[in-house]
């Protein structure tokens, strides 16, 4: 088959806001316990963190990390996980039906952030908590000194305020499974006056309030709508959550960009009528905080017990194919999807995985996540594409090879990202870049193999990963490349 993409400077997207490449470490199964903290470890460092870990986090060059929930968030007391480590209190927690020890708080996660060269997204709980305790969280992390809350920071080793900039106003409170579940009326209402209080103890934060857990709520979009006419003058952004799983159909799976793209349409949909409406001359921002491959089906019954292994999702290459079609389409909204949360980081449905006293390693999913954290920062460009269609009943037509295109701040590099989706044919391509000026290919790889079932483990690590492609030029800024059949794809120009 044959595919053509035209890339010009003048198509342009947006600026690719930085936290787009931004990640998320809940207090679930071992993301946490066993996962970045691990005391005894043979890496761990003096405050219990694996540093092999820690090393990988960097490699991604993940921007921030949404922090402590999750389902977890909505019955949590974040004052239970500060001051000394010996009279913290072991509680239930009840949305994971875990143990939770408490030996990592608000504290600890923010050291383990500046180790990992990320920064803390903070979460605020709008279950069991008060608006009253998101202020008194907001004080503590980031009022200088002289208060009560700012005052015990210090005491606890901390002198200096956090700054914590972007702050979530709970947690998909519109689901029936989170800890004290509210109507979007009620929840517009609270996350409003949590908002003011927030903002009112410092007024260089940015919120998060609560939109859909998926586009499958029954409630969507009318919940979003409801929530930001009690919150838009006072948001900055609002959550959209997406997880997708592989129930059979292959072909299906890896249009899941599609759905994608069609609930970020809506979405921004929503907000701009809510914009109308209060005649406002604000455009809301989304965050995509939780997004990833999930295999929910695969959820069994468990004991009470700490960090116990659940959510271990073992990725595989159709998994990263997958993948990479989701890191496409955000790209290619880049100019109103301003923040991206990849869910989770560590062990719990994550591109990183541990094993208790032994090594860490790298999942499929990392790879593509990686691609377009290093090469996908600065003006996100609109492609020109044509493409042979593929028919998925689900969704009726899709394209079967698409792209993203992301020209660098200093315009001397543009970064192009392809996904041929089909499992059968590779796709020759024309890349047109003789609207972006002269230009020299200096970096090619592509991720496929003969088994998409491929998995990453402790003992082969690299079963899964990129490799380099031989390096073509073209012709007055046409290049003619084989996009491989189900494969991921990176080329990258300098611009003269």
């Amino acid at each position: 088959m044959e595919s053509k993409v035209i890339i010009s400077k003048d198509f342009r997207i947006g600026e690719v806001d930085k936290n787009l490449f931004s990640s998320f470490v809940e207090h679930l199964g071992r993301a946490v316990y066993n996962g970045i903290y691990e005391p005894g470890h043979p890496l761990a460092d003096g405050q219990g963190f694996r540093k092999d870990v820690i090393d990988m986090v960097r490699d991604l060059k993940v921007s921030l990390v949404r922090y402590p929930g999750g389902n977890f968030l909505s019955g949590y007391n974040w004052k239970d996980g500060i001051g000394p480590k010996e009279k913290r209190p072991r509680r239930l927690d009840r949305a994971w039906h875990t143990i939770e020890s408490n030996q990592v708080g608000i504290d600890e996660f923010y050291d383990w952030c500046k180790k990992s060269g990320t920064e803390l997204m903070a979460a605020v709980n709008m279950g069991t908590g008060s608006v009253q305790d998101a202020a008194d969280l907001v004080e503590y992390c980031n009022f200088e000194g002289g208060t009560y809350w700012s005052d015990l920071r210090r005491k606890n080793g901390h002198d200096k305020p956090y700054g914590i900039k972007t702050w979530c106003v709970g947690n998909e409170m519109d689901g029936p499974w989170q800890i004290c579940h509210l109507s979007a009326d009620d929840y517009g209402k609270k996350a409003r006056e949590a908002i003011k209080l927030m903002k009112w103890t410092d007024e260089s934060i940015k919120t998060v309030v609560c939109g859909s857990a998926s586009s499958g709520m029954p409630t969507y979009p009318e919940w979003d709508r409801i929530v930001l006419e009690h919150t838009y003058d006072l948001a900055d952004y609002i959550s959209i959550h997406r997880y997708f799983e592989n129930f059979g159909d292959d072909d299906e799976f890896l249009a899941s960009f599609y759905d994608m793209d069609e609930f970020i349409k809506t979405s921004i949909a929503t907000c701009d009528y809510v914009k109308a409406v209060k005649r406002s001359n604000k455009t809301m921002s989304l965050s995509f905080d939780e997004w990833n491959i999930w295999y929910q089906q695969n959820q069994k019954p468990h004991p009470w017990t700490e960090a116990p292994r659940i959510l271990e999702d073992h990725y595989s290459l159709l998994d990263a194919l997958a993948f990479g079609g989701m890191a496409i389409t955000l790209l290619n909204h880049a100019d109103r999807v301003k923040c991206a949360c990849l869910a989770q980081l560590v062990n719990v449905i994550a591109p990183i995985f541990t094993e208790p006293g032994k090594g860490a390693y790298r999942q499929a999913i990392y790879f593509p996540f990686r691609d377009i954290s290093l090469f996908g920062r600065g003006k996100a460009l609109q492609p020109v594409a044509t493409s042979p269609k593929k028919v998925i009943e689900k969704y009726g037509e899709v394209p079967a090879v698409i792209f993203a295109s992301v020209l660098s701040d200093d315009e001397s590099e543009l970064s192009l990202f392809a996904l041929n989706t089909s499992k059968t044919e590779s796709s020759l391509t024309t890349v047109d870049l003789s609207g972006v000026g002269k230009t020299e290919m200096f970096f090619r790889t592509e991720l496929c193999g003969d088994d998409l079932g491929a998995t990453n483990s402790l003992e082969k690590p690299c079963a899964v990963e990129p490799r380099q492609v031989p390096l073509s030029q073209g012709e007055k800024g046409l290049y003619s490349l084989e996009l491989k059949k189900a494969s991921w794809n990176v080329i990258r120009f300098k611009v003269k």
